[in-house]
């Protein structure tokens, strides 16, 4: 009897847990009612429905429900802060700093307002994939508007030092703001201890539907809106709340809230026995970035000796990847492997292992045998 695939990608996206689909089935059917829609009890239930969510994600990250304003997902997060930012600044601060391990998104829509006259910093990371800090403090002046940088990377999962890298950009009186996409759920994010001005998640990577995030706005935040219209979410966000997502973000958050503890124990086991795994199996495993300042679910390596390619067709039926699932369709090295490594060649086919709440110890230890005989096949020393 053959075994069933590995799900080893929960970077890309997360299965829907099934307590989150149960809560929001009913708000397809027959609590079906446009939250805009204030004159009936369809769109009292659907508005009661949206700010429990909204307290929940609050919750989650340690913010006021009020701060809290619901988008379709991180990227349009993400767009909507650097935006929205660049747009609410005062004259003189006409200045941008990203790091360059942010995501396509914060990267491509910082570059585009370089283009149209704004000037861009993009600071290096140390080995380790932490942001330099002395290239921070000496990057942030009194003309910088807004400071992005993750909480942890889509990739390599190094998380950054956010209260520290937030007192810098205040101490010039810039604005900052957070990608936690990768955060949220896994790690405790608390934006008043990180002191961040405005932070994105996303429902799908904390295992809520696809379609559906949040922006904080830290209250009297100066941030203009990114898509107008019918004047929904206080003016901040127009268009039809997607009431079914929204409730399930929320309650993808409480969920996350509850059990982050424990996950986040039982996971980092996983991803320890995985690298052990692997290292007395085969060696000549690099772990790529800081070790001890990772997600615990994440695992970022590359096989010396090994190509890419390869190794992911050998082991097909485990769900990896070679990078962000942005990017994985590319066989060039992801822009955070080059900040890491700089010009110098990449040592291996490099591959992210991304654990989830289903994965299983079983499915850890089949990872290990198979990717251990893949890649012994592939450096010609299968025994």
């Amino acid at each position: 009897m053959s075994r069933p695939p590995v799900y080893l990608d929960y970077h890309a996206t997360t299965p829907v847990d099934p307590r989150v689909l149960d809560v929001m089935l009913p708000y397809f059917t027959e609590t079906f009612g446009n939250p805009a829609s204030s004159s009936h009890a369809w769109g009292w239930k659907a508005q009661e429905a949206v700010e429990e969510a909204r307290r929940r994600v609050a919750a989650l990250i340690g913010a006021s429900a009020r701060e809290v304003v619901f988008t379709s997902g991180a990227t349009e997060s993400n767009n909507w802060a650097i935006k929205g930012a660049a747009a609410a600044a005062p004259a003189e601060r006409r200045h941008l700093v990203c790091s360059a391990i942010e995501h396509k998104c914060v990267l491509e829509v910082s570059k585009s307002l370089e283009a149209s006259g704004w000037s861009l910093t993009v600071i290096p990371v140390q080995p380790d994939g932490r942001v330099d800090m002395a290239a921070l403090e000496a990057a942030v002046t009194d003309t910088t508007a807004l400071v992005s940088i993750m909480v942890a990377n889509n990739e390599i999962g190094v998380i950054q030092p956010m209260a520290e890298i937030a007192a810098i950009a205040h101490a010039k009186g810039a604005l900052v703001h957070t990608d936690a996409a990768q955060a949220a759920g896994k790690i405790p994010v608390d934006v008043t201890a990180m002191g961040v001005d405005m932070l994105s998640l996303t429902a799908h990577k904390m295992y809520g539907p696809k379609g559906c995030g949040a922006l904080y706005v830290r209250r009297k935040t100066p941030v203009s809106p990114l898509i107008v219209g019918g004047g929904q979410e206080r003016g901040l966000r127009s268009g039809t709340l997607n009431v079914p997502g929204i409730v399930g973000l929320g309650y993808a958050c409480h969920l996350d809230r509850l059990e982050m503890g424990a996950e986040t124990a039982r996971l980092r086991a996983q991803r320890d026995r995985l690298l052990a795994g692997l290292r007395e199996k085969v060696g000549g495993v690099i772990v790529n970035g800081s070790l001890e300042h990772r997600l615990p679910h994440n695992l970022h390596v590359a096989f010396e000796g090994v190509d890419g390619e390869s190794l992911i067709i050998g082991v097909g039926d485990i769900a990896v990847s070679s990078g962000s699932a942005c990017s994985s369709a590319s066989s060039t090295p992801s822009h955070v492997l080059r900040a890491l490594l700089g010009d110098g060649p990449v040592p291996g086919a490099t591959i992210r292992f991304g654990l989830g709440r289903f994965t299983t110890d079983a499915d850890v230890d089949y990872a290990t045998e198979k990717f251990a005989a893949v890649v012994k096949r592939l450096r010609g020393t299968a025994s």
